[in-house]
């Protein structure tokens, strides 16, 4: 019998394995959209996890990760927002990246880790949810779907050679 996935707060000690979960999933966006997505480098991993690092300590921010028999298995990171005028969107908690280690998708882990950051910005205030996921990304659209998220925005991209 399989040990349960739980959801908790990610540590410090997390970081190095959040950050190569981060450059995987910046390596993923820029294999759909070169010109969009900025590509990985050799000090992403690292400097990726020194960012997530940099706002575990912030009173508006969440980094929770999935874990089972004490191997993370993937991550959210989300934070609370003031108004935004570009986005022409009042206060809301957003979902800024979400993570699943590919050979454990498919198991409901991803909506665990959305669910548990809806909870976590509810719980700081927030009434309004918001994320963005790549076009392309039709499995991260079905999960949000699934959780209750409704597409309300497309972001267009122009590069100058196009």
């Amino acid at each position: 019998m399989a040990s349960p996935i739980t959801i908790r707060a990610a540590r410090k000690e997390d970081m190095p394995m959040l950050g190569a979960y981060g450059t995987l999933l910046m390596a993923l966006h820029h294999q759909w959209d070169p010109k969009r997505f900025i590509a990985t480098g050799p000090d992403t991993k690292v400097s990726y996890a020194r960012w997530l690092r940099s706002q575990l300590e912030k009173p508006d921010v969440a980094i929770l990760v999935a874990e089972q028999h004490k191997k993370i298995l993937g991550y959210a990171y989300a934070s609370l927002e003031g108004f935004d005028y570009m986005a022409l969107r009042g206060p809301a908690g957003v979902i800024h990246d979400l993570f699943v280690e590919p050979e454990m998708r498919n198991q409901g882990i991803g909506r665990m880790l959305v669910n548990a950051a809806v909870r976590e910005l509810k719980g700081r205030g927030a009434d309004l949810m918001v994320l963005s996921t790549a076009h392309p990304n039709e499995a991260a659209r079905r999960l949000f779907a699934a959780a209750g998220f409704r597409p309300t925005m497309v972001e267009m991209a122009l590069n100058g050679e196009d």
